[in-house]
């Protein structure tokens, strides 16, 4: 499933590991996203935000405004074996 903006996501590696956070942007070229929260201080004393690779991050919870979405999770849900996986 792809990130969008509004998913909250947990951030898996890197410096702000374990880090929960709502996706403000979305960069689809280099594949990186910008998380409210995940910031650093620059040296004039502002602050500027960190972006983190996408495939660096676990979605928590989805945004599901789009019908796509929506049927996308129904779909994968029917497709699941009813055991689990187990043989």
């Amino acid at each position: 499933m792809d990130v969008r903006k509004g998913d909250t996501v947990i951030i898996a590696r890197g410096n702000f590991r374990g880090v929960e956070g709502k996706v403000t942007s979305v960069n689809r070229k280099s594949g990186r996203i910008f998380v409210e929260g995940v910031s650093r201080e620059r040296a004039d004393g502002t602050t500027r935000l960190v972006s983190i690779h996408a495939s660096k991050v676990i979605i928590h919870q989805l945004v599901l405004d789009d019908k796509r979405r929506k049927d996308i999770l129904e779909r994968r849900a029917r497709s699941e074996p009813k055991n689990g996986g187990k043989v």
